[in-house]
């Protein structure tokens, strides 16, 4: 199948691209590089084009005869995202109702919407599944959200056949371990923890040691990026028989900060500054997904459920990138 890919040369964009293209598809990418990074893509056609460009995407939707669309090209900073919300309600939102509306032109119909766990807030019970309440925090949730119910009103019109994946914590490096997580800056725990191993910072930060949970620290679910691209593969398939799909991606287990600390440890060989501080406003205790419905609909099963070798992929990616991809 053609798809096209935007934000192809982001974390996830790049992991998916490289899965679509060894599955036997034809991956397109159409990417700024605002964020990502053209060594990411590799051989495969890219596009440089913005999202808010309409005449650029309808020429790049029938020129390749695109037949599905896959949208990884959001800005993700919650933090940023409060500072600055119209810029993420104009990225996230606005640009992508100008992505839905050249698809709409171009006749388009198959589109996989890269969502996230933070549509739902603070859920008040865990596991979250997908009838927990949907009570975004944040812009950026808000924002994801916001898409979410566009393509459900615009699925209404038979024009779009949609699946929206509400990610719990991406992580990992795909592709064997040449594909990783290089966001500028990067909020990501795991990456950050790798990089207090590598002695390019001075210590890792625990916020917060007094939760309700085992060992005091918060606890959240990650899921390998190898897995989550697996999941989309299974939503292209679907996307023929059914009009809408908004399902959890995660493992269905949380790992607490402090076992992550450790594990980057271990896995590493090196012992680094870990420094507790306090509470950051808005982190619930426990984020943890209940994966079911993606099991079901999809046929999905996570291969990579283990800590210690999802973070052995990413300390392989950093170590052998230890600058981060090239520019």
């Amino acid at each position: 199948m053609r798809v096209l890919v935007c934000g192809g040369a982001g974390y996830i964009g790049s992991n998916m691209t490289a899965m679509l293209a060894s599955e036997g598809h034809q991956p397109i990418v159409y990417d700024n590089l605002s964020k990502g990074h053209k060594a990411a893509v590799g051989n495969i056609e890219l596009i440089m084009g913005d999202l808010n460009n309409y005449d650029l995407l309808v020429k790049t939707l029938e020129r390749f005869n695109i037949e599905a669309v896959m949208h990884f090209a959001a800005f993700i900073e919650v933090g940023e995202s409060v500072e600055k919300p119209l810029k993420y309600y104009q990225n996230n939102l606005c640009a992508t109702h100008n992505l839905l509306c050249a698809m709409e032109t171009a006749g388009v119909r198959k589109f996989i919407f890269s969502s996230t766990a933070a549509v739902y807030g603070i859920p008040e019970k865990f596991p979250i599944t997908e009838n927990s309440p949907t009570k975004p925090i944040n812009p950026y949730g808000q924002s994801k959200l916001a898409v979410e119910e566009m393509c459900h009103y615009q699925s209404l019109t038979g024009k779009l056949n949609f699946a929206a994946l509400r990610y719990f914590n991406a992580c990992g490096a795909g592709n064997s371990g040449k594909l990783g997580e290089d966001h500028r800056p990067e909020s990501h725990l795991i990456p950050l923890t790798i990089q207090a191993a590598m002695g390019k910072r001075s210590e890792i930060k625990i916020f917060g040691k007094d939760y309700p949970t085992p060992d005091g620290t918060c606890v959240r679910d990650y899921v390998h990026i190898e897995d989550l691209c697996r999941a989309h593969l299974l939503a292209l398939k679907k996307l023929d028989n059914i009009q809408e799909l908004r399902c959890n991606l995660g493992n269905e287990r949380g790992h607490s900060v402090r076992e992550v600390i450790e594990t980057v440890k271990k896995i590493s060989g090196r012992n680094f500054k870990a420094v507790e501080v306090d509470r950051r406003a808005g982190d619930p205790p426990v984020l943890t997904a209940d994966a079911k419905k993606a099991k079901t609909e999809l046929g999905w099963k996570v291969q990579k459920p283990d800590l210690e070798e999802i973070v052995e992929t990413a300390w392989k990616w950093h170590s052998e990138h230890p600058n981060g991809y090239p520019e």
